[in-house]
This record gives structure tokens, sequence and C-alpha cells, in this order.
């Protein structure tokens, strides 16, 4: 995997912790890679990452698919798509610097809200696309 996504990655973890109003809706900063067994929903997982190359004959370059995942319990799907909106606020058009990237464009490109199997958990999942380009 290329440096770039663990630099993306680290960015997108920042600028979420950082967001005022998706922590005041999680109840703090509940941004996890994988959640404490004992976390308290709602939360925010930043899921899975795909990387392609994208470079040019004369540009290095990387196309990231990017999936965070919001986990809610409160009743329907309101609270989900609430924080996924603000997920999508924190994050598009953010001016994140990824260590040692250019972040050339990040874009949202679907978002899902599915009730789990269990039929309380509320699923959020939501696709990202980004370019990075060595800085």
């Amino acid at each position: 995997m290329p440096a770039s996504a663990a630099a993306l990655r680290a960015a997108i973890h920042g600028a979420l912790k950082d967001d005022g109003p998706l922590a005041a809706m999680l109840g703090g900063t509940k941004i996890y890679d994988e959640p404490p067994r004992d976390a308290v929903l709602p939360y925010v997982t930043l899921g899975e990452t795909v990387v392609s190359d994208r470079s040019t004959s004369t540009e290095d370059g990387n196309e990231h698919a990017l999936t965070p995942h919001v986990w809610s319990r409160q009743g329907g799907h309101r609270e989900a798509h609430l924080i996924c909106g603000a997920l999508l606020q924190a994050l598009v058009d953010a001016p994140l610097s990824p260590a040692g990237q250019h972040l050339a464009n990040l874009r949202f490109v679907v978002a899902d809200i599915r009730r789990e199997a269990d039929g309380r958990t509320y699923h959020g999942i939501v696709r990202l696309r980004a370019v990075t380009e060595p800085a």
C-alpha cells in the first residue's frame, strides 16, 4: 500500500476528530479505526481503502476509494443520516494536508444507510474518492 494511503487516512482522521458539529452529534470525538469493545453508539469507523495508480507519464499520483462507516442505534434512520451529512461537511473540500502529499481532489461518491440484522443498529456507509500526488 502506498504511503499516500496512510497519510490521507491520518489527515481524514484528524479532520473528523477536530470537527465540532460532528463531535456534538457523536457525543465526543468517537472516530475509530477499530472501535473499543465497550464503545457507545453513535460513532464513526474509518473503513476500507482501495488505492489505484493514477500516474501519468510525467506525474505520480494515486486514486483512493475511502469508506467511512457511521454506526447508530437511535430509533430510525434519522441520526445515521445526520451524522453522514456532518461527516461529509467535515471532509468534502476540506483543506486536508496529508503528510508528504498534495490532495488534488476529495469528492463524495455515494452514501447508503441500512438497518443491520439485529433490527436496532443503523449503518451508514459513505464512499469518497480522493486523488493524491507527491508534495
